[in-house]
């Protein structure tokens, strides 16, 4: 009888370690791959300096296009008295150990821009971009359909004046 305890035993310990060590099956989505494609299009800055909050009032809007060059346009009222259209090209490269990496240039022979920023957590709504030589400087980017019509009417004179030279 005890030997047959013992095995009963013995088997309910197993038949219990083998089945309540399913594994698990839930996965984290990996979001988007960081491309020239998946990057384009109208985002606005959600937060900024690793989760501030922008002030009332306050924006910045980013359009990336991919087919004309590689351009950006950048809308804001940040750091300056009024509102700023500001416009450049960018570009997209794959640094080894930081991954993928975006850098851009303003028009106007005015440079580069202050930092480059790696791109991750891309999804369709949303990326993250931290600053290559600042680990604190983290920005968070929301897709738009479209740039607000009374943001745009600030710069009508400016875009009808480059649509002239054109």
């Amino acid at each position: 009888m005890k030997n047959f305890l013992k095995s009963t035993l013995l088997l309910l310990f197993a038949a219990t370690a083998f089945t309540g060590c399913e594994k698990d099956k839930s996965y984290e989505d990996p979001g988007l791959e960081v491309s020239l494609y998946n990057i384009s299009g109208t985002w606005k800055l959600a937060s900024w300096n690793n989760g501030a909050e922008l002030a009332e009032g306050s924006y910045v809007y980013l359009e990336l296009a991919y087919r004309d060059g590689n351009t950006f346009t950048i809308y804001q009222n940040l750091d300056s008295f009024g509102p700023r259209r500001i416009t450049g090209s960018y570009n997209l490269y794959t640094d080894e150990s930081l991954g993928s990496v975006i850098r851009g240039m303003y028009d106007y022979e005015n440079g580069d821009w202050t930092s480059r920023y790696i791109i991750r957590d891309l999804y369709a709504d949303r990326m993250t971009w931290i600053a290559t030589d600042d680990a604190g400087n983290v920005s968070i980017y929301e897709r738009c359909d479209d740039i607000p019509q009374e943001i745009l009417d600030q710069y009508k004179d400016e875009i009808a004046g480059e649509e002239e030279e054109e």
